[in-house]
């Protein structure tokens, strides 16, 4: 059996890859008593013992106002951390998945680069510490390990709750809304890929099987959110009546962060649309919502 090192266990994807993964692969999730990324010496402890065949990445602050706050300790975790796993796994020769963002499409020229879908391949300038810090991630680790997968995840949300301390994501907080407020908002200047987490989840074993470099990794989406959930509702037959425009956030510049899917299409990876993957979780959660 297969030995799988995952960090961020506690965390959203974490605790979901662990979960997803028990049984098929021998699992060591560190806490960090156990390593702490941001000190290399104590990563290379773990990987002398445990030996890991395969990595997956996923531990960063990634609460965009948290980084602003707390910016030199935010840089050590996203940066400093994604460096020595990396290191580490090219000198231990274990295939790495490192977790990214779509936030490193958000440029500081956000009005004057026009609209995604955006391509790996695109020179980037972030606008928030959060995606800086996961650009220089990205180049840091690729530095130190060629070999290393680099995944930039969209907007991530799950039918259910694993770990009862967990924020509500985009779906499970769509669905509360539905019972307790009568309308809801949604913006109009903002389009990007809103992806159900197991898929990405089943879509890592391809992914080890991948070259090293940078893929987009999440669900494809051409419409802003509002319009992507009253396409949702429309397929759903919800009232469309509860929906609202919010046309304050993002503007009045408009957020594009989508993400092209030829790269890893191109290697046999897919994944659903995001409105597929909303109309298939509102199916089978929330059937009795017709109103």
């Amino acid at each position: 059996m297969k030995r799988l090192l995952v960090t961020g266990a506690s965390g959203f994807l974490g605790s979901r890859v662990i979960r997803f993964y028990d049984g098929k692969y021998e699992i060591f999730a560190p806490s960090h008593a156990q390593m702490d990324i941001t000190d290399i010496g104590s990563v290379k402890a773990v990987f002398e013992n445990f030996r890991p065949d395969l990595v997956v990445h996923g531990a960063a602050i990634s609460d965009l106002d948290q980084c602003e706050k707390e910016r030199e300790r935010s840089w050590k975790i996203n940066v400093d951390g994604s460096r020595n796993i990396a290191a580490m796994a090219f000198q231990f020769h274990a295939k790495c998945l490192l977790c990214s963002s779509d936030q490193v499409y958000f440029g500081k020229d956000r009005l004057k680069e026009g609209a995604g879908p955006h391509n790996e391949d695109e020179v980037t300038d972030p606008f928030n510490l959060y995606g800086q810090g996961k650009k220089k991630a990205e180049e840091a680790s690729l530095l130190e390990n060629p070999d290393c997968v680099i995944l930039r995840l969209s907007w991530m949300y799950d039918r259910e709750t694993v770990n009862g301390q967990e924020h509500g994501d985009f779906f499970r907080t769509l669905i509360s809304d539905l019972e307790t407020a009568d309308k809801l908002s949604f913006p109009v200047y903002d389009v990007r890929g809103i992806t159900d987490v197991n898929e990405v989840i089943r879509n890592m074993e391809k992914a080890w099987g991948l070259p090293g470099g940078i893929y987009n990794f999440g669900s494809p989406n051409d419409r802003n959110t509002y319009e992507t959930v009253v396409r949702m509702f429309q397929a759903l037959n919800w009232d469309v009546g509860r929906l609202s425009k919010n046309e304050q956030a993002f503007a009045p510049d408009l957020r594009d962060i989508s993400m092209g899917q030829k790269k890893v299409n191109d290697n046999g990876i897919f994944f659903s649309t995001t409105l597929e993957g909303l109309v298939r979780n509102g199916t089978n959660v929330y059937k009795s919502l017709a109103r």
